[in-house]
């Protein structure tokens, strides 16, 4: 495990407009600090992230133009990059040895390609202290922020199982946790109450509506993190962050080809990736969708990310799913923990400022927060055909 320590020159979050030109000279200046060959043929930033700062840039090689990513990572968020980095780095590679093992074929699009800076390290710290990595750009492929297809919906609940199985056997030392606490609901909780006691801004009266809702729907919000404590369920190594645009389609087939944003990638809960996904792609619209009327669960999506789900976590050859019997009795209720989860994180940092996620609008982080509680409303109407669902998915798996 990296004994290394990040020491930042800022404790702030990077710059907010991409297009600035300085942050873009220190883009192009650090991604002629990793080792491709060819000539820099163009920057320009690129994407929809709300913590990281990236770019795409072209290398010019033998007169043909490649394309790579470059990423000013937030280390205000994560505040030990180099094990993020370490996690990174084994993860892309036991996901790559298991593939190839498979004979699985086009791997630089299956799994992200982690690149090398002149020194050897998997990243870059420019002079002014800003950590930098890169990537191959995976071409052909598009993200997602709805999910309409029923199809699609089981395509990608598969990537989500099958990305767990194949990390099931991941060796040690375990992952290092790169947000401590990243889905601890209690943790999560206990911010929530202090950002409403301190309410620093003013704004928690013309919050109040939303605040009364989430302390009200308090009960059974940690039963992830009390199994888990408890070793009802095991630790697993989990994305954690399985929203629908952090899985990449191919273009003409509309197959899920690759989960991306591996940094909160650590040890969790199987349920917390499986919770995401519902919450994401069983919605009937945007998560900052501004009218949250418009919010529903969609049942039939959910029976199809269930069953892919199920069908990505079976080991094959007749053993059956990796999955313990209580870990899918918790699936159901994954969803509506996750999504107030989300709900208390969008409101909490409405109510500190703005500071964490990234706002486009007045308000951005409220409508956020009121699009998860449409959303937990209309999933404890279907709660016991959740259930029903979930069930029916992993019944012919074992």
């Amino acid at each position: 495990m990296n004994e290394k320590h990040y020491s930042p020159k800022t404790d702030a979050p990077p710059p907010r407009d991409v297009s600035d030109p300085a942050l873009v000279a220190r883009a192009r200046a650090a991604a002629s600090g990793f080792d491709l060959p060819g000539n820099f043929a163009g920057i320009e930033p690129y994407g929809s992230g709300h913590i990281n700062r990236t770019y795409v840039f072209s290398m010019d090689q033998g007169g043909k133009r490649l394309r790579y990513l470059i990423q000013l990572l937030n280390t205000f968020a994560f505040r030990e990059p180099f094990g993020l980095m370490d996690n990174m780095v084994r993860v892309t590679e036991h996901l790559r040895r298991r593939l190839a093992s498979e004979g699985v074929a086009d791997l630089s699009r299956r799994v992200l390609s982690v690149l090398r800076a002149r020194d050897g390290n998997p990243y870059l710290i420019d002079s002014e202290g800003g950590f930098w990595r890169a990537f191959v750009f995976i071409e052909g492929v598009r993200t997602c922020e709805v999910i309409d297809s029923p199809r699609r919906a089981t395509a990608l609940g598969e990537a989500v199982g099958r990305f767990q199985n194949l990390l099931s056997d991941l060796p040690g030392p375990r992952l290092a946790e790169t947000i401590p606490g990243f889905h601890d609901a209690r943790r999560r909780f206990a911010a929530f109450e202090r950002a409403i006691a301190a309410d620093s801004l003013g704004r928690a009266a013309s919050a109040r509506r939303e605040i009364d809702f989430y302390l009200a729907n308090r009960d059974g919000f940690d039963r992830i993190v009390a199994a888990l404590e408890s070793g009802e369920v095991p630790e697993r190594t989990t994305h954690n962050d399985t929203k629908v645009n952090n899985l990449l389609l191919d273009e003409t087939t509309d197959e899920a080809i690759c989960l991306i944003d591996l940094d909160t990638v650590m040890p969790g809960s199987s349920a917390y990736d499986f919770g995401d996904l519902a919450r994401t792609v069983a919605a009937s619209t945007a998560e900052d969708d501004p009218d949250s009327s418009r919010m529903e669960f969609v049942l039939p999506m959910y029976e199809a990310i269930a069953r892919g789900y199920a069908a990505g976590t079976d080991r094959g050859r007749g053993r059956g799913s990796f999955l313990t019997p209580t870990e899918r009795e918790l699936l159901p209720a994954s969803g509506r923990i996750l999504t107030m989860l989300m709900g208390i994180r969008f409101l909490t940092d409405y109510l500190e400022g703005d500071t964490y996620y990234h706002i486009s609008r007045s308000g951005h982080n409220l409508d956020r927060s009121r699009t998860q509680m449409a959303l937990i409303a209309s999933m404890d109407r279907h709660r016991g055909e959740m259930i029903a669902a979930t069930k029916a998915a992993f019944s012919g798996i074992g």
